[in-house]
Formats: structure tokens, sequence, C-alpha cells
């Protein structure tokens, strides 16, 4: 067997990536005042199953596995990832501002609490798979923001999570359009 010298590489470059998300601003991040139910509510969607903290790490091991076949994609799901990252810190300063902790612990409403872990991803074996259970994903996301916008009461932080919610619908729209694709 013949062996080579030349080292594999990925001509993928990440240069100047920047956060896919729609263009819009953000609210302020304040709220009325310290409230743990609504800080433990935010923690699931910071670390629950269904949260950013999972988004982020789909998005990264997706975007990992295709870089070196399919450059193109890989930069729009690394770009999500990054959206979904703003929107991990964006939850993390409300949670705070409300009087609870950032720790990866989901903190339920039933007392139970759950730390955040990788058996929360679906990792699919190809890309047409993998753009479906992002976009499954998105639709939980949202489907969770609106619930838990509908018990909370401060405004402040319903406004963000509804201005969350707008990237998600552009991160559904921009899925679709990479699932048809060639």
């Amino acid at each position: 067997m013949e062996h080579t010298n030349r080292p594999l590489t990925s001509s993928c470059s990440f240069a100047g990536l920047k956060p896919i998300m729609a263009d819009l601003s953000y609210p302020p991040l304040k709220v009325r005042e310290k409230n743990q139910s609504y800080a433990n509510l935010l923690s699931i969607d910071y670390c629950g199953s269904v949260s950013e903290l999972s988004a982020v790490t789909q998005y990264i091991n997706n975007e990992s596995r295709l870089s070196c076949v399919n450059c193109p994609m890989a930069k729009t799901l690394l770009g999500i990832g990054v959206a979904e990252m703003m929107h991990l810190q964006k939850l993390a300063e409300l949670i705070v501002l409300l009087g609870g902790n950032v720790d990866f612990t989901a903190k339920h409403q039933n007392g139970a609490r759950r730390m955040w872990t990788p058996e929360y991803l679906t990792i699919p074996e190809n890309a047409g798979a993998m753009i479906r259970a992002d976009i499954e994903a998105e639709r939980a996301a949202i489907d969770q923001y609106k619930m838990h916008i509908r018990m909370i009461g401060d405004e402040d932080v319903n406004a963000v999570l509804r201005r969350i919610i707008r990237d998600e619908e552009y991160h559904i729209m921009l899925l679709k359009a990479l699932a048809v694709s060639p």
C-alpha cells in the first residue's frame, strides 16, 4: 500500500461568520422584580430538554459533521448556532435579574431539578435528517416559549421571549430552504 504525505484538510472557512437571526433589535434586558418562579421557567428554556443549550450543542455537532462535505450548509447551521448562543446568554441574564442561578440545572414547577445532558440531543446520520431534527427542535422551542409567556406576568421578560421566537421562526424558514436545496 502506497503512503502519501499529503495531509487531509478542510477548505471550509468560517471567517467572518455572523449569527443568523431576524434583523430586529432586542428589547432591553430588564425585569419588573425578582421572581424565582419566573427564573425557574427560564431555566427550562436555558438548559432543559428543549432549550437553547440543547440547540447550541446540536447545531455545533451537525455543523462539525457537515463542514468537510457540505460547507455552505455547515456555515448556515453554525450561524444559527451562534444566534442560539446569544439566546442562551440573554436567558442567563434574565435568570440572574430575576434572582435565579445559572447552573445548567432546569428547575421544574413540581420541584424536580434536572441537569442538562447530551441525551437531549438528536444526532442523525445524514444531512436531511439533521435538518428535519433541527426544524422539530425549533418548533418545540417556540411552543415552549409561548407556554412560558402565558405563565410569566412580566412584560419585560415576555418581550425578550417574543423576540427570541422571531429568530426561531426565521431559523425554521432557513432550515426548510436547506431541506429542499440540492
